[in-house]
């Protein structure tokens, strides 16, 4: 009996079509959905993950993965994250700091799940993330580390110590340190690093300000440690992106010279 109802399902979902089922993630308010193949391409995406990075239409990003999107650091744990996934590890309303593409970041839900064909082999994975901002029932979760967090945010361009951010949060250092472990897996001083170098890369790509000046805004006061950590997050010296920025600003002008 089971047998036959199960039949019964899936053959009037084949009927229905995958397309227009996924396509109602579409309706989902702060909701973005995506399928990937076994390579971390994107196959599918809905319109609330494409308008989170700048995109209009999936063509722009089929067969993409998200080294194309997302800022090196991110799409690195990202395509972990998907082998995890594919491997048979689930993640269920994991809390995630992400980044625009304006350098901010914003709290997401995130949920991932393997992807199975008709034979019951992994053929990729699939995934929702909620924007936090729009699922007030997950907020009490951060709270935590909220504090500190908001206070990293707004004055990462200054000297700040772990001891600064154990008083924001009202925590001894060793209790602070646990818990960024325990919510975003890494401790304070290399979220800190990472919010400041997502900061000045976002600076390089979109300004023209001098490497020194952009390194001492985002809260670096020496060149040599700015570049080291710099290189050691995104894989690419800041001298080096920004040769690539300006490299890729003259192509597009000339491409876009009068015939």
């Amino acid at each position: 009996m089971k047998n036959q109802q199960k039949q019964r399902e899936l053959a009037f979902l084949e009927q229905a079509g995958i397309e227009q089922i996924v396509q109602m993630y579409d309706l989902v308010p702060g909701t973005l959905f995506w399928i990937k193949n076994r390579e971390s391409e994107v196959m599918y995406a809905n319109r609330a993950f494409l308008e989170t990075f700048g995109m209009k239409h999936l063509h722009q990003l089929f067969g993409r993965n998200d080294e194309f999107f997302s800022p090196p650091h991110l799409a690195k744990q990202y395509i972990i994250d998907d082998k995890k996934v594919m491997a048979g590890e689930l993640v269920t309303n994991r809390i995630e700091l992400n980044f625009g593409r304006d350098g901010n970041f914003a709290w997401f839900s995130t949920t991932k799940r393997p992807l199975y064909n008709a034979n019951q082999e992994i053929i990729g994975s699939l995934g929702v993330s909620q924007h936090l901002e729009r699922s007030s029932h997950d907020l009490s979760t951060i709270s935590a580390i909220r504090a500190p967090v908001e206070y990293i945010r707004k004055n990462f361009h200054t000297d700040i110590s772990i001891e600064d951010l154990a008083k924001e949060a009202f925590l001894s250092v060793s209790a602070l340190e646990r818990r960024f472990k325990k919510y975003l897996s890494k401790t304070p001083k290399q979220f800190l690093n990472e919010i400041r170098l997502e900061n000045a890369r976002r600076m390089l790509i979109e300004t023209q300000q001098p490497i020194m000046e952009i390194a001492y805004q985002c809260g670096f006061s020496e060149h040599s440690y700015f570049s080291k950590q710099f290189k050691a997050l995104f894989g690419i010296l800041p001298s080096q992106l920004r040769k690539q920025v300006i490299e890729s600003n003259v192509s597009n002008d000339n491409n876009h010279e009068p015939v």
